[in-house]
């Protein structure tokens, strides 16, 4: 597919371990969605996991400004380890706001959105693990994650009208359209590092 020279497998690692996270975290998201018994101890779980992407951010960077020689562009992997932490800090700001809210239960919407969030991170992760390697059709895993970004918006717009629609309370109102749209927000974040990967490939073609 595409070389990347020098070979700095470092980069590589971090980058996997930080998907492998997000991944995580994700998966953590959808069982709170689907089993709401213990939001609290689903959101504390996730928060761990920021923490633990946050440090992995952290080393990317030191890194990066110790390395004299990069397997590609300098702004590149400091945008990319910048929009995938942008990834988890949103999956945790999305279970942050269904404990702060007392939410009493996920609406199907919001189970959606968590799930195409799922898909996306698992994208996002393939498409890390292909950087690099030669044999592998990367495009694949970019264009799955702007395909279910754009799934994400029509299900949140659609939620976000109906809520209009249907919900007479308006602090129900308010704290249901601030939740759809951190929902959507972590979608879009995956598009953007998708987007970035995708600069990436393209730069070392």
């Amino acid at each position: 597919m595409f070389g990347l020279i020098p070979r700095e497998e470092k980069f590589f690692v971090l980058f996997r371990q930080m998907t492998a996270t997000i991944v995580e975290s994700a998966v953590l998201l959808k069982e709170m969605m689907d089993d709401f018994h213990n939001p609290e101890e689903s959101r504390r779980k996730i928060k761990d996991l920021e923490h633990r992407a946050d440090h992995i951010t952290h080393d990317v960077i030191e890194k990066l400004n110790k390395s004299f020689i990069t397997p590609f562009d300098r702004e590149d992997i400091y945008a990319l380890a910048s929009k995938l932490d942008d990834i988890i800090d949103l999956i945790d700001a999305s279970a942050v706001r269904f404990v702060m809210y007392n939410v009493e239960k996920p609406t199907p919407q919001a189970k959606e959105m968590a799930f195409l969030i799922l898909k996306g991170t698992h994208a996002i992760e393939k498409a890390v693990a292909a950087l690099g390697e030669k044999e592998v059709n990367i495009s694949q895993f970019w264009v799955e994650a702007n395909e279910l970004e754009n799934e994400a918006d029509r299900v949140c717009r659609e939620a976000i009208s109906r809520l209009f629609d249907e919900e007479k309370d308006p602090i129900q109102l308010i704290k249901w359209k601030e939740i759809y749209e951190t929902l959507e927000r972590a979608t879009d974040k995956v598009e953007d590092a998708a987007n970035i990967i995708e600069s990436v490939v393209v730069k070392n073609a």
